[in-house]
């Protein structure tokens, strides 16, 4: 009885606040009138009222169901209710008009669509991990026995070059006794300088065994004290290589280990790593090397900070999540591993979908450390690796023209079905009048959506009191949210923002047109394997640039120049400092980015043919651009190894590129 009377409730309620909806309208229409914001009835004759009400009955569970007379609806045993079309048909299919009167009753209320930088939260949960790259595995190089383990528990700290065991070895005292033997025929042949072959021989022997002792894991100073006691040892300590906890002990005190087998493991807890799972809705906002905020369980209220250093590129198919990898610093021994923990990421994103974070516009991250950021190009202070720009990974950049504001509406204001999302939009020029509109949504961010396509700024979309619009317009038998029409009023198209580019003309035309000849001719060098001719193309390169005034650009676009200029001189000084041609190509990398944003915000200066290329193997699979005056493939980062290895990834081309 009590589900039975829950289904009864579950559909009185909506039903009566429909057919409330339905009287309001009704009323008006049977009156004749459209109750004005006074109250006042504003008269109709009588000839006009009945062009302009023809009335038919409908379901209010089945707005499809139209009949010319009352009765019983076709699908359910519910009453048909009497509706009044619109005005004689003047309206439109996705339109609907209501008095000021019916709109306070529905609680109709408006927001503007604006450009304006929303903020979104990103929350996730995820768990401490040990630094993979500061774990230590200590095994055994040769067959022996642990007679005696000085880390015998798990848990127990050490630090670098502390004892861990004590290990005796019979290969290991035949090899000292091997090497005091060598040392002795050495020391004779040193007394006897008629047997130099001899002496060469033993020095050979000496230098052979004190190499197998060392790969052996003994340490110069252990080696050096077998030589100077002239005796071997029976055992031999092992040393812990890193500082950290003794995470596992795989062996008892005793025990016969054979070679390879795993004798401790160690972690470095000095900095950990957060692993966190980002629904697939969220991947929109993440970009490697956002700042992440956590908490444990362990310290409430306590803020942590980490930075992404990896976002997995496979998505999970049975939970549709991505893993980010957070790397932390954790000098404190606050976090230990297998702790839970809460994020959060905060990001903003400008109308082409970059995220706007203004401490890295203009910056060189590290592609494997997030923490290290300089001002311009370099190599990582911790891998060696190029910096590369921020922009290329998904930031907005420092010129104002790639970072404008979205379009947002409020979430209330979106009517979601599936895939597709509709709005009511005020008419601007006639109070009380709404019209259906399907819009394209972008990524929701807190209270809002931002809008891909479908409305411009300044219109006003209604906020609250939708659903109450388009259960009327679905009563009416219209196109609504419920009732999708593809043909009727085709949603309007939002113009695209311009992206900053002055226009280059006249001599700077041609100076420009002079930089890039020289890069080309740099990356023909390296794709040759010319390192003289690459040096040559850095020197002219440098005088090209010096030559240039650009008194024609604006304020604007000469700090945008100076910035990409300053770039280019710096990297290609270090090209032509260069000792050999691979720290060219590292370099070169560098020289490649900053040139095609060059490329980009100001063009090439020439109609010539300019493509961006790519090669997916450069540096380790990392993958590299440069940029190329002809289509066939001439890769500058491997030479004649791979010469063409790469593809063509864009035309940059001044004529194909009018609006980047």
């Amino acid at each position: 009885m009590v589900n039975k009377m829950k289904l009864f409730v579950k559909i009185l309620v909506p039903t009566v606040i429909v057919l409330l909806i339905v009287a309001v309208f009704g009323l008006g229409y049977r009156l004749g009138v459209f109750i004005g914001p006074s109250g006042t009835a504003d008269q109709q004759p009588a000839d006009e009222q009945s062009a302009s009400a023809e009335q038919f009955w409908t379901c209010s569970m089945h707005p499809q169901v139209r009949k010319s007379k009352p009765g019983l609806c076709d699908f359910c045993p519910m009453e048909l209710i009497p509706v009044s079309s619109d005005q004689g048909g003047k309206l439109g299919p996705r339109q609907l008009k209501l008095s000021a009167q019916a709109a306070l009753l529905a609680r109709v209320q408006l927001a503007p669509v604006e450009r304006k930088f929303v903020t979104a939260e990103i929350r996730m949960v995820g768990k401490i991990a040990y630094d993979e790259t500061r774990l230590a595995y200590i095994s055994a190089w040769v067959p022996g026995r642990i007679d005696r383990l000085y880390a015998d528990y798990t848990g127990i700290s050490v630090g670098p070059g502390e004892h861990l065991a004590e290990f005796y070895s019979p290969q290991l005292l035949t090899t000292q006794q091997e090497l005091i033997q060598a040392l002795k025929i050495l020391k004779q042949s040193d007394q006897q300088s008629s047997l130099q072959t001899i002496r060469q021989t033993a020095q050979l022997t000496v230098d052979a065994v004190r190499e197998r002792l060392r790969l052996w894991g003994l340490t110069q100073k252990q080696i050096a004290e077998i030589e100077k006691q002239g005796q071997p040892s029976d055992h031999m300590t092992i040393y812990a290589p890193i500082s950290g906890i003794v995470v596992e002990k795989h062996v008892k005190q005793g025990q016969y280990v054979e070679t390879g087998s795993r004798i401790f493991t160690i972690a470095d807890l000095s900095k950990v790593w957060v692993m966190l799972e980002a629904y697939e809705s969220d991947i929109a906002w993440i970009r490697y090397g956002q700042q992440v905020e956590f908490e444990t369980e362990s310290y409430p209220g306590k803020k942590f900070t980490g930075k992404i250093a990896f976002v997995d590129q496979v998505l999970n198919s049975r939970t549709r999540t991505v893993r980010l990898r957070v790397n932390v610093d954790n000098a404190h021994g606050k976090l230990k591993p297998e702790m839970f923990v809460r994020a959060v990421v905060r990001a903003r994103l400008t109308e082409d979908g970059k995220v706007l974070a203004p401490d890295l516009a203009g910056k060189w991250i590290s592609p494997m450390h997030p923490e290290v950021i300089k001002d311009s190009p370099g190599l990582c202070d911790v891998c060696g690796m190029p910096l590369v720009r921020a922009e290329t990974l998904g930031y907005a950049g420092a010129e104002t023209g790639s970072s404008q504001a979205p379009l947002v509406i409020p979430t209330t204001a979106a009517l979601l079905t599936g895939k597709r999302a509709v709005v009511y939009v005020a008419d601007p020029d006639e109070q009380g009048l709404y019209q259906g509109r399907e819009i394209t949504l972008g990524p929701r961010a807190g209270d809002y959506y931002i809008v891909r396509d479908g409305l411009t700024e300044g219109e006003m979309v209604v906020a609250q009191g939708n659903f109450k619009i388009d259960s009327a317009v679905q009563i009416l038998g219209k196109t609504s949210m419920m009732n999708p029409d593809s043909q009727a009023h085709p949603a309007e198209k939002t113009s695209a923002a311009v992206s900053f580019k002055p226009e280059i003309v006249g001599p700077l035309a041609e100076q420009l047109g002079k930089i890039f000849t020289d890069y080309f001719e740099i990356q023909y060098a390296l794709s040759h394997d010319d390192f003289d001719r690459s040096i040559q193309g850095c020197e002219k390169l440098l005088q090209s640039v010096a030559q240039i005034e650009p008194t024609q650009l604006s304020d604007r676009a000469w700090q945008v120049w100076q910035k990409e200029t300053d770039d280019i001189n710096k990297t290609t000084t270090r090209m032509r400092t260069a000792v050999n041609i691979e720290r060219i190509r590292r370099e070169f990398v560098m020289l490649s980015e900053s040139m095609l944003m060059v490329a980009r915000r100001f063009g090439s200066g020439t109609s010539k043919t300019v493509l961006r290329m790519h090669c997916p193997m450069a540096f380790d699979n990392r993958g590299a651009d440069w940029l190329q005056n002809k289509s066939a493939v001439e890769n500058p980062y491997y030479g004649a190894v791979m010469f063409s290895c790469g593809s063509e990834v864009e035309n940059l081309t001044k004529a194909e590129n009018k609006n980047p």
